[in-house]
């Protein structure tokens, strides 16, 4: 059985790839990252975002929290599945392909809600200084994203990978029982 690709999940597994990059170099890059370091012409936009979430500004780094570099790894590593999926799926057309896509998701998800559950138990401790305001605009729809896509994206591969699954089991049955065409 073929490959099953959808256009809609290639292209945010494509689309997201220098995003996350762009966010990751921020990460690991603090403090010349950030706004007043020798770098932070690269990331400006920061400037703003390390004061909305304070986990991508000057507290959490003078403290000495992990929790920054520490989900910038796993972006990284969920990259690296999303751009294997794409190579897997579109230049090798290697059926598995849709477990890698399948898995790098469920990463994208499972770190987004450990994001949002740490804020959560910590009493909003990085985002609870924000008006209601700029708490939707510039963290609760941006972060949501990586919430929502995901999980379509899951159960559309999610879909496909049954569907594999049950045609393999139906081949599987026929050469059982001698009935091979």
């Amino acid at each position: 059985m073929a490959v099953k690709t959808h256009t809609w999940i290639s292209l945010w597994f494509l689309l997201t790839a220098p995003v996350i990059a762009w966010d990751v170099g921020y990460c690991f890059m603090r403090p010349r990252s950030m706004k007043g370091g020798d770098l932070h012409w690269i990331w400006a936009p920061y400037a703003l975002y390390q004061e909305v979430d304070l986990i991508y500004g000057l507290p959490a780094l003078q403290s000495g929290d992990g929790f920054t570099n520490a989900q910038s790894l796993l972006n990284v590593i969920e990259t690296l599945m999303n751009l294997a999926y794409l190579y897997l799926a579109h230049v090798v057309k290697w059926p598995p392909a849709t477990i890698v896509g399948f898995a790098a998701a469920v990463m994208t998800l499972s770190k987004t809600v450990l994001y949002w559950a740490q804020e959560y138990y910590c009493g909003y401790c990085a985002v609870g200084h924000n008006s209601a305001w700029d708490l939707v605009t510039l963290w609760i729809i941006p972060n949501g994203l990586w919430i929502v896509v995901p999980t379509f994206i899951m159960i559309q591969l999610g879909k496909d990978l049954v569907e594999s699954l049950n045609f393999a089991s139906e081949k599987s049955a026929k050469v059982a029982s001698g009935k091979t065409q």
